[in-house]
């Protein structure tokens, strides 16, 4: 029995509430970089998460071009998915994405507290990355279960 989620298992996964962990490469043959982050996704659509313009992620971002998320269940049966893609745009963080991602984590009393508490040195020099999902990496294991 196959382990691989279907397209709709697997976007509805990465649309749940999980921390990601994206991955992208580094220069100079140094291993890649791999950090914790907040990010949103809709089934369909694209994947963004918001960092520090100054963050050592946005050039090697623009230098590879793109970059890979994994997400996971922390509890049995045990179920990721891993998403790689293209960047597709770095941004200006609007306040709307940043209400949206606090509310997302947080939950909207926090979210509300979170947001309104971000020092406006951190807003500004806020940036949204975008990626179009291309490959993608799964497993259920519920379903040797089955």
């Amino acid at each position: 029995m196959s382990l691989t989620m279907t397209p709709t298992e697997r976007e509805a996964f990465l649309a749940d509430l999980h921390v990601g962990i994206l991955s992208v490469a580094d220069q100079g043959g140094r291993p890649p970089l791999s950090v914790p982050i907040w990010y949103m996704y809709e089934p369909g659509g694209g994947l963004s998460f918001i960092t520090g313009r100054g963050s050592r992620k946005v050039p090697l971002i623009r230098s590879a071009g793109g970059f890979t998320v994994c997400v996971q269940t922390e509890v049995q049966p045990y179920r990721y998915v891993t998403v790689e893609g293209s960047l597709t745009v770095v941004e200006d963080t609007s306040d709307a994405d940043r209400r949206a991602m606090a509310d997302r984590y947080l939950g909207r009393e926090e979210g509300g507290r979170y947001f309104a508490s971000t020092p406006p040195d951190e807003v500004r020099e806020s940036v949204t990355i975008r990626m179009r999902p291309e490959r993608w990496l799964t497993a259920d294991f519920s379903r040797q279960q089955r």
